[in-house]
């Protein structure tokens, strides 16, 4: 059985770091794209980075791209998310999703999805 687990979750100040962790179990982590997604309230759910199969590739939102990185652990099977100059505007419920295949930015495209975890950012 598939599951999807974060981590790493919390409140923190503006400019602050977090490092998030989507822990991967019943399948074989390399094989699948890895994404994280977040929604905010009152928010569609966007994507926000993804890690394709055999890290070939990596995609980031705009908005985060020079201070997110995305990781992948294939000892651990986790895909981590460092974000660092955290901002206001990254708060919300951060997603792993998984699929088998390639990166995709579209919520429809993936298969897994874990429950999410909280994070706040203060001003």
């Amino acid at each position: 059985q598939v599951q999807l687990v974060e981590s790493g979750g919390g409140l923190v100040q503006a400019g602050g770091s977090l490092r998030l962790s989507c822990a991967a179990s019943g399948f074989t982590g390399s094989y699948y794209a890895i994404a994280w997604f977040r929604q905010a309230p009152g928010k569609e759910r966007e994507g926000v980075s993804c890690l394709s199969p055999k890290n070939v590739s990596t995609y980031y939102l705009d908005s985060v791209n020079g201070r997110f990185t995305i990781s992948r652990d294939n000892t651990k099977n986790t895909v981590d998310l460092q974000m660092n100059s955290l901002k206001v505007e990254d708060t919300g419920v951060y997603y792993c999703a998984a699929v088998w295949g390639m990166c995709s930015n579209k919520r429809g495209f993936y298969d897994y999805w874990g429950l999410g975890t909280q994070v706040t950012v203060s001003s």
